[in-house]
């Protein structure tokens, strides 16, 4: 049995047998249209069959005549190829054909002496193949199959309307073992994002260290410290489409010592999706006083989250088995205090009820709960009205985190403008110049970012080092402001005895995290009219609005509030706690 039958070593060797039988097919194949319009198959038509396998050269003509023809009149239009084309066009196919052929050897023919459509040298012979003609025509054929299947390749990874749909970003907040990641991982899991092997990997590990519910949150939290306490630390990452949507997933941590980092995440989020735990005793501890859930729900309103979601999730628990009462009773605790934070129960929050760990009421609706009668939690999500953007202002993104691979790579959300790839940009407020070499949206690499999209730019013309997490980048033409003082607008919402000039405490603006110290009280408002008292205040009191001058160690990135509402406002914490919301009202220049 001649070598040359078997399967290739390499398309390297075969391709150097062929160039003798090949000289014939040159002129044949130069003719072919490579741009020629797709094939469209025949359904009808009969199964081909490659040539070594028919009984007799006649059924190569019956089953190619309705190819043979639309080609034969193909060639005839364009005769005049180009050069390159009958050049390059016998390696192109040795490469292009590759798959083509290992799709047949599946289709269980392992002895396949041909490449494609063409035999090699040594099956010529052996194989009685038939005449040279009916070759170019089988060829041919191929050649057709291969226009027909090679735009669907493309087509694939990236369809037409990719960049038409819209960024929308949740984050998912509540109290500690709410069930954040569970929804999040089993929305992932509904929506395609995650396979179902790896979700069961996950179950397994789960199981083995004898935690099998938390199996879903794992797609969320990846690190090991965050899988072994149950606790999400970092904001977890992921994305899921819709058919009008795109969605960021920024997973929260609910534990009280990483409210920071959920203010990291809340700050980057257009809309918040509060997840309240229905089990007897776990609403409530997160709910009292020193509970996540209301300082939660509040730092998503500052960090400028117009649109709350509120699920109540676990309803398919023992003690509440999606009872009505129950979700009642959570409804009728949140609305109120809801309300004081500045939402609106008409038109900012939504009520729905889930279990995170079934599945039920996320994509369809759940047959146990017969009294909810709305929109799934994903259907839902697609049917918000659209989030208005300044495409047209100023660039302003604010960064989240940064680290290097190949260069330095920063993370964060554009807020507004659009940037695009190799523009000069300046980091502020360290004035670096920098160019943007190449940028993700999502993973997937484009040349062009509108407001709204989490993006991961890769910069040349500034090292790591010299990058910390709220720095701004903006154009050359319109800087962001910076500095040390401003003054503003603070609700002191919970601090224990009163704050006077001198006091110290964390600030929390946009991505940035400064320490900050009330260097003097200007004056107090009233709540309800908006006055300004003519005094000086001594000292501010809880549940009090008061005017402040504000210093901060450092210089950061800030604008007012009226300017830019995203940029504006700011939380200040000091021993873990929130003690008060604010805006800027106005930049204090630096004295020299």
């Amino acid at each position: 049995m001649d070598p040359r039958d078997t399967a290739p070593d390499s398309w390297e060797q075969e391709e150097d047998g062929e160039a003798p039988a090949a000289t014939g097919l040159h002129s044949a194949l130069a003719a072919l249209n490579v741009n020629a319009k797709p094939f469209v198959p025949n359904v009808n038509a009969a199964v081909f069959v490659p040539t070594f396998l028919q009984s007799s050269p006649t059924d190569i003509t019956i089953s190619d005549s309705h190819v043979a023809e639309p080609v034969a009149s193909m060639e005839v239009t364009e005769t005049v190829a180009p050069v390159e084309n009958g050049g390059g066009t016998e390696a192109d196919m040795a490469v292009e054909e590759t798959w083509e052929q290992k799709e047949e050897i599946r289709e269980g023919e392992p002895q396949l002496g041909t490449l494609g459509g063409e035999p090699a040298p040594g099956s010529k012979g052996e194989e009685g193949c038939p005449t040279e003609e009916a070759q170019g025509k089988e060829l041919e054929m191929m050649e057709e199959e291969e226009e027909e299947e090679l735009p669907m390749l493309k087509v694939i990874p990236l369809p037409p309307d990719a960049p038409k749909k819209e960024h929308v970003n949740v984050v998912f907040i509540g109290h500690v073992d709410a069930g954040k990641s569970t929804i999040g991982g089993q929305i992932m899991y509904l929506t395609g994002m995650v396979e179902k092997r790896t979700l069961e990997k996950y179950e397994r590990e789960a199981k083995e260290k004898n935690r099998e519910t938390w199996y879903l949150s794992w797609a969320l939290d990846t690190n090991q410290e965050e899988r072994d306490k149950g606790k999400t630390v970092e904001v977890g990452r992921a994305y899921f489409e819709t058919e009008k949507k795109h969605f960021t997933i920024l997973d929260a941590p609910g534990h009280k010592s990483f409210v920071p980092n959920m203010i990291g995440g809340a700050s980057q989020a257009d809309l918040a999706v509060l997840v309240i735990s229905a089990r007897k005793g776990e609403f409530e501890t997160g709910f009292e006083k020193g509970g996540q859930t209301r300082e939660h729900a509040m730092l998503a309103k500052t960090a400028g989250v117009k649109h709350l979601i509120i699920l109540v999730n676990k309803m398919d628990d023992p003690t509440v088995n999606w009872s009505l009462e129950r979700y009642e009773e959570c409804k009728e605790k949140l609305v109120p205090f809801l309300k004081k934070v500045g939402f609106n129960p008409k038109k900012d929050i939504y009520f729905m009820p889930c279990s995170g760990l079934t599945g039920a009421n996320l994509k369809e609706p759940a047959e146990e709960c017969t009294w909810y009668s709305g929109l799934p939690f994903i259907a839902h999500l697609d049917s918000l009205p659209t989030f208005n953007r300044i495409t047209d202002g100023p660039v302003r993104l604010p960064i989240v985190d940064k680290y290097k691979d190949m260069g330095t790579v920063v993370l964060g959300k554009l807020e507004s403008g659009s940037i695009s790839k190799a523009q000069q940009l300046v980091m502020m407020p360290n004035r670096h110049t920098v160019e943007v070499l190449s940028m993700l949206s999502d993973e997937m690499e484009t040349d062009e970012a509108v407001p709204g999209e989490n993006l991961k730019l890769r910069l040349k013309g500034i090292e790591e080092e010299e990058i910390l997490p709220g720095f701004i980048l903006c154009t050359a033409e319109n800087l962001c402001h910076s500095g040390r003082t401003f003054d503003a607008q603070i609700v002191i919402i919970e601090h224990k005895s009163i704050i006077c000039p001198g006091y110290n405490a964390v600030l929390h603006i946009h991505t940035c995290i400064e320490e900050v110290q009330i260097t003097a009280l200007i004056c107090l408002v009233d709540k309800k009219t908006g006055e300004k008292s003519k005094t000086r205040p001594r000292f501010v009191k809880q549940d009090q609005v008061c005017i402040a001058r504000l210093r901060c160690a450092g210089t950061i990135c800030l604008e007012t509030f009226k300017d830019f509402p995203q940029m504006g406002r700011f939380t200040l914490r000091d021993e873990g706690k929130t003690i008060a919301i604010g805006k800027v009202l106005k930049l204090v220049p630096e004295k020299d």
